[in-house]
């Protein structure tokens, strides 16, 4: 299938082709015609999979075919974090640029008074996370009542954070009838049906393989460690491997971000820290130099799993195994994205063992364990973990008798 089968605007395939758009993902085939027919959709697709072209395309196209002659909002984005705001709204302009359409982003971190003055313009689509929007219809500031289309984007994120409430809320001052569409990393474990059950009216529920965790495009390993001078030891190796090109660094704590970062910089390894504290005038330049390549390693809470446009990271290298499979899948889709291959490293303390078998229990996948030249454990719990490991990820034969 080609974008033309997908019966979008000549002004949006010209785009498509301008970004080198050549033919849709299983993402964009399965969801737009869908969208497209004005049903409501519960998508599950992972991390680097095109999602956002998936909504933004038939948005853009309901906008062609029904022109919003007021000029006031008929479509709302909603993402968990204004990172995944502004790429919402970058692929929007990117792909609107043939369009008279206007969109505006309404997030934290910014003055709301001047956000006010945005939404007194003309104005197509809004973007925004769901604390800022729900101050603002409360202020009387922005009025969603001639919204026709609702696209929560991951939707899972969503509930980690806390923020069910305020979408149940903010859509509550919606009149009935509009379309809505869920797209979320997992459909699984996460109590997105759930939500969904609440927001949706007979939904098309489209499950796309969650390429990251199981796709060749992304080798995924586990390499155990000793202890914390064994871990750090491998993370240099790791990143000064000439195939490490560009690497995320993933850490559970501010704190381990910081310790981490200040280390790779005593052992002249070109490293930045990112986590959720930074303004978002820093957390913007420190995302421009990294992908500029003026900074090799990111170092990282998930603040960076979601939203961040980063797409030539060769690693992932988890120093932290994260504590739900949800935020597995998002780290390790920040590699391998765009046809791409990537590498997901997994360094393993025997204090991370229990969150890596949460995780490869909901992913119902065993991750190979291999060793690394010259850095291999040498605790005997570790050597036997290995054994173990690897005797798992083997297929046991089972005779005929058995089967039978």
């Amino acid at each position: 299938m080609t974008f033309d089968d997908l019966f979008l605007d000549d002004r949006l395939l010209l785009e498509l082709s301008h970004l080198k758009f050549e033919t849709p993902t299983a993402v964009q085939e399965a969801t737009i015609p869908v969208i497209l027919e004005g049903k409501d959709v519960l998508a599950g697709a992972a991390t680097g999979t095109g999602k956002t072209a998936a909504f933004v395309l038939p948005v853009l196209q309901q906008l062609i075919d029904e022109p919003n002659t007021n000029k006031i909002p008929r479509v709302l984005m909603l993402a968990p974090t204004r990172e995944l705001a502004f790429q919402i709204q970058h692929v929007t302009n990117q792909l609107s640029r043939q369009l008279d359409i206007d969109t505006v982003i309404m997030t934290g971190g910014f003055s709301p008074y001047k956000q006010v003055e945005y939404l007194q313009q003309a104005c197509d689509i809004v973007i925004g996370t769901p604390g800022r929007l729900l101050n603002l219809v409360a202020d009387e500031s922005l009025d969603l009542s001639d919204i026709d289309v609702v696209i929560i984007d991951e939707a899972d994120r969503m509930l980690d954070m806390g923020l069910g409430p305020d979408v149940l809320s903010l859509l509550a001052t919606i009149a009935d009838g509009f379309q809505a569409c869920l797209f979320s990393a997992t459909l699984a474990g996460t109590g997105v049906e759930i939500f969904a059950e609440e927001l949706l009216h007979d939904a098309e529920v489209i499950q796309i393989d969650a390429a990251n965790t199981k796709s060749d495009q992304v080798s995924q390993t586990v390499y155990f460690a000793d202890n914390k001078e064994h871990k750090l030891a491998m993370l240099e190796a790791f990143v000064n491997d000439p195939a490490c090109e560009s690497a995320i660094v993933f850490c559970n704590k501010r704190e381990r971000t910081e310790e981490i970062t200040e280390w790779l910089q005593s052992r002249n390894i070109s490293a930045q820290v990112m986590h959720g504290d930074f303004d978002q005038a820093i957390r913007r330049d420190k995302t421009r130099k990294f992908r500029l390549g003026q900074i090799k390693v990111m170092v990282a809470t998930d603040v960076a799993a979601r939203g961040l446009d980063l797409t030539n990271i060769t690693h992932v290298i988890n120093y932290d195994m994260p504590f739900k499979a949800n935020l597995y899948i998002h780290r390790i889709g920040r590699t391998g994205r765009a046809n791409r291959t990537g590498v997901a490293i997994n360094l393993v303390e025997s204090h991370d063992l229990k969150n890596l078998e949460r995780i490869e229990f909901h992913l119902d996948l065993k991750l190979p364990v291999s060793k690394l030249k010259g850095f291999e454990p040498k605790s005997k719990a570790n050597k036997a973990k290995s054994k173990k490991k690897s005797d798992k990820s083997k297929p046991r034969y089972v005779s005929k008798k058995d089967r039978d």
